[in-house]
């Protein structure tokens, strides 16, 4: 019954950037959270949006494998309800937030074999040009 919940995974991280090397270890663990699907909902927190509990923690097992060598990261998986219940005490909903809600979600069937995305009965051929992640800027109050 939970696999069928949409989940979402919150991230909170403080990591050091004193140096060069570790300000170029916080940016590509960054620019990793952005790959694994996670968008930004203020500095430093992070928000996935999981089908299930297994994916959460297969989500969760994914950035054990990128994290930067210092620092302190914190994982927190919640129900949507749970994060719909969030009070924000100043601000509003970010343009990330709304671009991100679980509404505007749409989910892909990946076929191992054939090595494509399918949407519904429709097959979406896997595109091998790599593109560059940019996400759009916060600061749209």
């Amino acid at each position: 019954m939970i696999e069928d919940k949409f989940m979402r995974v919150l991230l909170m991280f403080d990591v050091p950037t004193k140096s060069k090397k570790e300000q170029k270890n916080a940016s590509k663990f960054r620019t990793s959270l952005i790959k694994l699907g996670f968008f930004m909902m203020q500095f430093s927190v992070y928000v996935k949006i999981c089908k299930g509990l297994t994916s959460a923690k297969t989500t969760i097992k994914s950035i054990e494998k990128i994290l930067p060598p210092y620092g302190n990261i914190r994982v927190l998986t919640i129900t949507e309800k749970q994060f719909d219940n969030m009070q924000i005490l100043l601000g509003g909903v970010s343009f990330n937030e709304k671009m991100n809600d679980d509404k505007n979600l749409v989910l892909f069937e990946y076929d191992e074999k054939s090595k494509e995305f399918k949407y519904g009965n429709e097959k979406i051929s896997k595109e091998k040009k790599k593109t560059k992640f940019i996400q759009p800027s916060l600061f749209e109050f």
